[in-house]
């Protein structure tokens, strides 16, 4: 493609010959001729429009490499792959780039390299990008006070702490704060977080805050007059090749900026790539390299645990790491791995509860599988590799396919009475071999049925929590006799569902509990009647 997009093209002829009786044929003919021919360049150059629209997907894609060529042994992998299998239970994506170039990926299914995965606070990390470029088109300076930027919402009489904070010190997560302002699903607001105490000094004591990173967003679309989200559109996902971000908003309009992004697992290596690169992208400049120098330098220190790498500081939206790495990560097990002397990027999306666990399993495993020099190919351990990463797959529903009370039980429903999952009733539908599973549930009056894998993960559509409607895997299995278990997974997001259906006469006991949380992973247990 390169040398075709934005060429020069050829004009048709514009000399006229000269008008006679004699030429009026060759007149006609020369006129009939020139509006063909502007009608084939018009066509030709939409048709390089076209070709110029899509190559940057192709063109932007991270080029893929074995292993081996970039000093990275294909046995290792394999070792991390199997120790992330054994120890860590709900790593969801992995991908390894090594001097610019991917050499290992994977997905544990039905998570998979099309769909997006909820990015929770690496979401801030974005952010920061988006301050960073305003900045760099002299929207605002990092030395502004951010009363500046909203006189109209701030409190009647403004603490002199409240006066003094800056962007500087919402990006450091400095802000004077002791705790964190609270608030309900979508009520994050600029008047709520000016409203809050400032008891210390800003700049003096770092508060992790997601509030702030809010107001960052907010700062961005007040000087902007654009969503963090539409910003970011023409200046980093379009030219990184990312397709179709989304990002959740308050009431107001306003990019949540702390969490709420959802991008796939290629686009958080390429994001970090990106950092890796000095904000250079197709060797141009997308991002100032100061600006890359500052968010990922150390800004404030926030602990002193030598084996925490929540303890080695903080930079602009970033975590700063042992091994002399930095990082954005979110809730639940979502990483973007910088390590700058290795030239190496690690993304990671996860539904884990233990987020060290997965941080010392990159540093224990991976980073000493990364040596100076490209090593001798070894296709046979290779084509192993691409095996293992090809068959990852989460555990579906453990069990038998059948059970003596299937027929007994299929399709009746289940009634609940009123309760806080929104449930109204559910179902197992068995086909005629006793096996074929279908659930059946009515949320808000409707019912949804998704078949149930055996062995393995089903796509579906289904509500999940506290999403309408999410595309899930779901897998199902008798535990019991009378005990049927359906596995859920939206897999957009970090939360896998486990429901057990326990029948017993006429009636049913239904538990719920997914595998992270903010809260109780345990919902309390339903009883349903069967309906006549």
């Amino acid at each position: 493609m390169e040398g075709t997009c934005g060429q020069d093209k050829p004009k048709p002829s514009t000399t006229f010959w000269q008008t006679s009786g004699a030429d009026l044929g060759k007149l006609a003919f020369e006129r009939i001729m020139r509006n063909f021919l502007k009608s084939v360049c018009i066509l030709f150059a939409v048709y390089l429009s076209l070709r110029c629209t899509a190559a940057p997907n192709t063109a932007l894609a991270l080029p893929r490499s074995s292993p081996e060529q970039q000093g990275v042994s294909s046995a290792a992998l394999i070792a991390f792959v199997d120790a992330a299998d054994r120890q860590i239970e709900g790593m969801h994506s992995f991908m390894l780039v090594r001097h610019g170039h991917v050499v290992a990926e994977g997905w544990w299914a039905p998570y998979n390299p099309r769909s997006p995965h909820e990015l929770y606070s690496l979401s801030k990390s974005f952010t920061s990008t988006a301050v960073g470029l305003a900045v760099a088109e002299g929207k605002l300076s990092v030395h502004d006070e951010v009363l500046k930027f909203f006189p109209d919402q701030a409190p009647a009489e403004p603490s002199a702490n409240l006066k003094a904070m800056r962007i500087s010190d919402l990006l450091r997560m400095a802000t004077g704060h002791q705790d964190e302002p609270v608030w309900g699903t979508g009520k994050l607001t600029v008047k709520l977080f000016l409203d809050h105490p400032v008891p210390h000094k800003p700049g003096t004591h770092f508060r992790y805050n997601t509030a702030a990173t809010f107001m960052l967003s907010a700062i961005v679309q007040k000087v902007t007059g654009e969503t963090v989200l539409d910003y970011l559109r023409p200046r980093l996902f379009e030219p990184l090749g990312i397709e179709n971000p989304t990002w959740g908003a308050n009431a107001e309009g306003i990019t949540l900026g702390g969490y709420g992004l959802s991008v796939r697992t290629e686009d958080i290596a390429r994001f970090g790539q990106l950092y890796l690169q000095k904000g250079l992208w197709g060797g141009k400049p997308l991002l100032p390299a100061a600006w890359v120098e500052a968010a990922t330098g150390l800004q404030v220190a926030n602990g002193s645990n030598p084996n925490s790498d929540w303890d080695q500081g903080y930079g602009y939206q970033f975590w700063r790491s042992r091994h002399g790495a930095y990082r954005g990560d979110g809730a639940f097990g979502q990483y973007c791995v910088v390590v700058p002397r290795l030239d190496a990027v690690i993304a990671i999306t996860g539904g884990v509860r233990d987020m060290q666990q997965v941080l010392n399993l990159v540093w224990d495993r991976l980073l000493p599988a990364l040596g100076a020099q490209a090593l001798p190919a070894d296709p046979e351990t290779q084509r192993a590799l691409e095996r293992r990463l090809a068959g990852l797959e989460l555990p579906p529903a453990q069990g038998q396919p059948s059970s003596p009370m299937a027929s007994s039980v299929s399709g009746k429903r289940f009634a609940f009475p009123a309760n806080e999952q929104k449930l109204e009733s559910v179902g197992l539908d068995v086909g005629a071999d006793g096996q074929g599973v279908t659930l059946a549930t009515r949320i808000g009056g409707v019912e949804r049925r998704v078949a149930c894998g055996k062995g393995d993960w089903k796509n579906a559509r289904h509500p999940f929590g506290p999403y309408p409607d999410q595309p899930v895997g779901v897998s199902g299995a008798w535990t019991a006799d009378d005990t049927y278990t359906v596995k859920m997974c939206a897999y957009e997001t970090p939360f896998v569902a486990a429901f057990k259906l326990r029948f017993s006469g006429d009636q049913v006991a239904f538990d719920q509990e997914v595998n992270v949380s903010f809260g109780p992973t345990k919902q309390p247990q339903l009883i349903g009647r069967v309906e006549h």
